[in-house]
């Protein structure tokens, strides 16, 4: 609340010129739009797992091999607009329902640190051994790098 504007906007853009993505939150909000975000589908993602109705892995390639792919050049809203015929209201016209239905169901908070820990880590060391993790993550930093330039590269050629 006590940064102005105008520093805003030149930040914004200073960013912008370096090749960054910049995101400005319009009001003081806890965490910031991505953590907020990721928060909300790490809810599901525990509970969906905590409750039995998936596994770890489904859940990583559910979002790795579906979601992902589309979030990769195009963000949620987007996604939604292209997705029925009408566009955007189209699609809340269509599907708000079927998603009302579920929201009363997500209500309930998963205790991260609880029961479901102990399937997520059992499920991820069985995966990924504790001691590999460093070599995983220079694999995941080089994949993020490539997916970077290959963003780049298509927005060049397809546009943004």
């Amino acid at each position: 609340p006590w940064t102005s504007a105008e520093t805003v906007e030149t930040t914004r853009a200073f960013l912008i010129d370096a090749g960054h993505a910049p995101l400005v939150m319009n009001r003081e909000l806890d965490g910031f739009i991505m953590n907020r975000l990721q928060g909300a589908l790490l809810e599901e993602a525990f509970r969906l797992v905590a409750d039995g109705y998936a596994s770890v892995e489904d859940v990583d390639i559910g979002i790795r091999d579906g979601l992902a792919l589309r979030w990769s050049f195009m963000g949620p809203f987007e996604t939604i607009d292209l997705n029925a015929p009408g566009g955007v209201r189209d699609y809340v016209e269509r599907y708000q329902s079927i998603y009302s239905n579920i929201f009363p169901q997500m209500l309930r908070r998963v205790d991260w640190a609880g029961q479901v820990m102990k399937t997520v880590e059992a499920d991820r060391r069985e995966r990924l051994p504790r001691e590999n993790l460093g070599e995983r993550q220079v694999w995941r930093d080089r994949r993020l790098m490539a997916l970077a330039a290959h963003k780049k590269k298509s927005d060049q050629e397809y546009g943004q």
